[in-house]
């Protein structure tokens, strides 16, 4: 997808890869952003590597990308670029984790093996392959509004979950297996787990569903929206802003239909969590709610504000 320097662009990017000294790197990386004043996202930094999410103006995007690049000494990262007419975060930060994805296992090597991958052209005719089993490395809430066809739903409610959940399948570790997920980082710590654990034959979308949708022509194995972790919520088969919005009270994604639902209330919960809400936590998203309208009915700037293009200007 091409991108004009004057667009807003969102880079989602990732590459393990051993980091050391956190601190002096996070605070590097914090002091080359700050040059940058349209950016707003979240990177993860790890002694496994880095994880990101930047939105703003393009080339502020792109520079900021060159730095932290520079400043890894590393020459290429997994990287998605999508275009978007607003700035879909709300903050910039930077943050050092465990992991920059989170599954809870110590020793994971993903640098030094993965499975396979599959370019994004042919994948399509893998997962038709009777002889795979496909697997979506994707949480529940974000299966529900899109997967892949004869794919396989493994009721995950945190990656966290996802080493109990293949034991518990019983899966023949010669047996040839498949997986995807948003943008494939995921996929890269599973299938280097697996690898591990005995398994042969792993393979991985390479970049993941944004990747297969911007490259593959024939997208008639993907049914559905691509739940993407920033607040466009969903994007398309065109990787443009999807028709679902998202609950406050849980993150779920909601379509026009849960907000049709006697228990969606605005800002504070939808059919997936109103029964999980106490009344305590539903007043206060009440009041932040009721607090974001009254900003907007001034015109007042507020931490929810969406940014669009002419407020960069």
């Amino acid at each position: 997808m091409k991108i004009k320097n004057l667009e807003i662009a969102v880079y989602t990017f990732y590459r393990f890869k051993k980091i050391k000294n956190l601190n002096k790197i996070k605070e590097q990386v914090d002091d080359n952003l700050s040059k940058y004043k349209s950016l707003k996202g979240t990177i993860l930094i790890a002694n496994e590597g880095i994880n990101g999410s930047l939105a703003g103006i393009a080339h502020e995007a792109s520079k900021a990308l060159h730095d932290i690049k520079k400043l890894l000494s590393i020459r290429k990262l997994s990287l998605k670029i999508n275009s978007c007419d607003f700035v879909p975060f709300y903050k910039l930060r930077t943050k050092i984790k465990k992991e920059i994805v989170s599954m809870g296992v110590n020793n994971i090597n993903v640098s030094k093996k993965t499975g396979k991958y599959i370019n994004a052209v042919d994948w399509n005719d893998v997962i038709r392959d009777n002889t795979v089993t496909t697997i979506d490395v994707r949480n529940s809430y974000e299966r529900k509004i899109g997967s892949f066809e004869n794919s396989k739903n493994i009721k995950m409610n945190s990656f966290r979950e996802f080493p109990k959940i293949i034991k518990n399948l019983n899966l023949d570790k010669k047996s040839k297996i498949a997986m995807y997920c948003t943008g494939g980082i995921r996929c890269e710590k599973a299938s280097s787990y697996l690898i591990d654990q005995g398994f042969e034959n792993i393979m991985q979308l390479e970049g993941g569903i944004i990747n297969y949708l911007n490259k593959n022509k024939n997208k008639k194995m993907w049914n559905g929206e691509c739940f993407v972790f920033d607040n466009r919520i969903s994007i398309n088969s065109k990787l443009l802003k999807g028709k679902y919005r998202q609950c406050y009270g849980c993150r779920s994604p909601i379509s026009e239909i849960d907000m049709k639902s006697p228990m969606y209330l605005r800002g504070v919960s939808c059919p997936n969590c109103y029964n999980d809400k106490s009344d305590k936590q539903k007043k206060c998203y009440s009041v932040r709610q009721n607090q974001i309208d009254i900003a907007e009915s001034k015109q007042k700037n507020h931490s929810f504000k969406r940014i669009y293009l002419k407020d960069l200007s």
